[in-house]
């Protein structure tokens, strides 16, 4: 007998999903070379149409990505690796823990020293909507960090739950990526319910994870989608810390773009 035929932690339900490595398929996308991809969110998920793309991209040496689409924007997290990025004046190593922001309709390169992860986001941008005698905002501009570098901040003031904010904050800005670390046993103060829709990857360590009226085990590799509203808790397991990568929209009221003629 086959234990375990057809077995998985994977599901699927109309607010989020729970996606593990074991349901994981790897796939070409045009234009990139050397680059195997799997897609965590796309045009349809559950019920919903998510906002954003999510991808583990996989680099063997040399690999490259194809240039993003028109009026896209893009942010990478390296997972494993090295990889050589160049964006207008920016040129820079990305070594694990290094993350990258370009705006959208820049050209920019990324070429694998070795074979490599990178946790991918593309999302088409929003530009701030501002009502009459409002001024503009700056035009995004191009973002090359380290994790290690950005001053952890402890949630809600409990030094167990430390957040690192990868993306500059304020109204040019659409959308936030940060890492979230949780201590052994450190969780959530509340579940939380909210317009913001995520996208997840697990980095190290386990925990449970609830999901609408749902509760999962999660280890490092998982990934998670959370559509807007969808109820959502997170307590960390074990003897090791717990952390992973985070994607929200941010910065932009519910109702979009004025209508036509306002």
């Amino acid at each position: 007998m086959i234990y375990g035929l057809g077995a998985t932690r994977s599901s699927l339900k109309p607010d989020h999903l729970l996606q593990t490595p074991d349901t994981f398929v790897r796939i070409p996308l045009p234009g990139a070379s050397g680059v195997e991809f799997t897609v965590h969110t796309g045009t349809h998920i559950g019920g919903c149409r998510p906002g954003f793309v999510q991808m583990t991209a996989e680099f063997q040496k040399g690999g490259t990505l194809a240039p993003a689409q028109e009026l896209a924007q893009r942010f990478l997290y390296v997972l494993d690796g090295a990889l050589d990025f160049e964006a207008g004046d920016v040129a820079k190593e990305l070594a694990p823990g290094s993350f990258a922001y370009v705006p959208a309709d820049t050209p920019h390169r990324m070429i694998a020293r070795e074979a490599s992860r990178v946790a991918l986001f593309e999302k088409f941008y929003e530009p701030p909507v501002w009502g009459p005698g409002n001024s503009e905002t700056a035009a995004p501009h191009v973002i090359v960090g380290e994790e290690s570098q950005i001053q952890a901040e402890a949630l809600g003031g409990d030094e167990g739950l430390l957040v690192r904010r990868l993306m500059t904050d304020g109204p040019t800005w659409d959308f936030a990526v940060n890492t979230m670390t949780y201590a052994p046993g450190a969780a959530l103060s509340q579940v939380e319910i909210h317009v913001m829709e995520h996208g997840l990857l697990m980095l190290e360590g386990g925990g449970i994870y609830r999901l609408g009226d749902s509760w999962y085990p999660v280890t490092a590799g998982d990934f998670i989608w959370m559509a807007p509203y969808c109820p959502q808790w997170f307590g960390a397991l074990g003897k090791t810390p717990a952390k992973y990568l985070i994607y929200k929209d941010w910065y932009r009221h519910p109702l979009g773009a004025y209508p036509a003629g306002a």
